[in-house]
């Protein structure tokens, strides 16, 4: 087993998977530091859905053309879930307040389903696994994703996780320095360094970008993710919401 200091800072993302199965008991440890995760008022406001039918896989990887879906052994979906409270309040008789129709209510799940995929990024990891986190299936068809997976109300997808014994071994890709992530006390006081020492990061990202192992590119940091909100603003995630139960009003 890797340390958790390797594990965390020598993280890559994984697209290519050997054929080999996950051990069961490797499976177990990951559900279990799932399952151990804090969560917003113990609320445990998240469910996983485990993937391992090929065809669904298959299925997913068709309407998001992302390989690792098809090519990894499990697939574990994260999802907000309001439904089982929801379930458990009509059995005892107890009124559900329409949470969910608040922000903090949309955020809570995200921010639960969010903490427990990191969970199980660091049990894989730590376990020889490789990972890849798939925010697409989230956004490419939320409503056939939703079909596909027979999300009830309250329930949607917050982000895929691809598991699988690693095929490559890609380059650690370089991130943002300390100074541009961590602030004493308050905000950065000095924005002007700030934007200074972004554009050294930007510009670290294309000679990595132009250098490394595999597939290359010309692309920095600040206009390839600028192009990725540009494409992002076409999704009506909202509309994905009310259907799946969640009419946010304030």
């Amino acid at each position: 087993m890797k340390s958790v200091k390797d594990s965390l800072l020598n993280r890559t993302s994984i697209r290519r998977y050997e054929r080999e199965a996950i051990p069961e008991e490797t499976m177990d440890f990951i559900y279990d530091a799932i399952r151990n995760t804090p969560t917003s008022y113990n609320g445990q406001q998240f469910s996983v859905i485990d993937i391992s039918d090929q065809q669904l896989k298959e299925e997913l990887y068709a309407l998001t053309n992302q390989k690792q879906l098809k090519t990894c052994n499990r697939l574990l979906i994260f999802c907000s879930d309001y439904n089982k409270i929801a379930r458990l309040a009509e059995k005892k008789g107890l009124d559900m307040p329409p949470f969910t129709n608040t922000m903090d209510g949309v955020v809570i799940g995200i921010i639960d389903a969010s903490l427990a995929m990191m969970s199980a990024v660091v049990a894989a990891e730590a376990e020889g696994l490789g990972c890849n986190c798939v925010g697409y299936l989230r956004t490419v068809d939320p409503a056939k994703v939703a079909e596909l997976l027979h999300l009830p109300k309250g329930v949607f997808v917050v982000c895929g996780l691809a598991l699988g014994i690693p095929r490559e071994h890609p380059d650690l890709k370089p991130k943002q320095h300390r100074d541009t992530v961590f602030f004493k006390n308050r905000y950065c006081a000095d924005e002007e360094r700030l934007v200074d020492d972004l554009l050294k990061y930007d510009e670290e990202i294309s000679a990595y970008n132009t250098t490394r192992s595999g597939t290359t590119s010309d692309n920095d940091w600040c206009g390839h993710i600028l192009d990725y909100y540009r494409h992002a603003m076409e999704y009506r995630i909202l509309d994905y919401l009310k259907a799946q139960g969640y009419d946010v009003q304030r």
